[in-house]
């Protein structure tokens, strides 16, 4: 029993700083500091430096003025936890795609219907 509380711990350890991480990288994006986004929403720099590090979770209040702060939504900050974010996961990869030059797209998207095919033909 023991174990088992221990390795939930971790696991919700290891989801906490994935989410951390993404809050940081969604509020980078925006271009502001840690006191820029407290400032927006309200919340002190140390409760978002504690979320950003994944030592803290925000409860939902917290977390939908965080959303609202960052300017995203709640798929792009837990694409990385949810085994049904595949979606969000397509449609960004398909925004950093459209970036890129026509050769670059077409050599990328071969790649991915070569993995595609390959892995149908496994099942």
């Amino acid at each position: 029993m023991l174990i088992s509380i221990i390795e939930e711990v971790q696991v919700t350890t290891m989801i906490d700083k994935r989410i951390g991480k993404r809050v940081k990288e969604c509020r980078e994006r925006l271009g502001i500091t840690q006191e820029g986004l407290a400032e927006k929403t309200g919340l002190t720099t140390n409760y978002i430096s504690t979320v950003e590090r994944g030592m803290s979770f925000p409860r939902c209040e917290k977390l939908i003025i965080l959303l609202n702060g960052l300017e995203t939504s709640a798929d792009s900050i837990f694409c990385d936890v949810l085994d049904y974010a595949s979606e969000y996961k397509a449609s960004e990869l398909s925004k950093s795609l459209s970036t890129l030059s026509p050769d670059a797209q077409k050599r990328i998207l071969q790649m991915v219907e070569l993995m595609i095919k390959q892995e149908s033909e496994n099942k």
